[in-house]
């Protein structure tokens, strides 16, 4: 092993640089406007079982 990996601070080091560039790519991921699309899709998935509102409903309403 080369000697300047020995030390744990220098070892520490580039594990943090590891997580760091992760992380920069994981957010430029999520940013990203090509992914905004299938963002969008995803965050209505919760509504996706509801019934549409139809034009019908208005005959239920109270008319005050």
């Amino acid at each position: 092993m080369p000697a300047f990996l020995t030390d744990i601070g220098t070892i520490r080091g580039i594990g943090t640089l590891v997580v760091f560039i992760a992380f920069v790519a994981v957010v430029l991921w999520a940013y990203s406007s090509k992914r905004k699309s299938s963002f969008d899709d995803a965050a209505n998935l919760p509504f996706a079982d509801e019934p549409k509102p139809t034009d019908t409903d208005d005959e239920d309403r109270d008319p005050r």
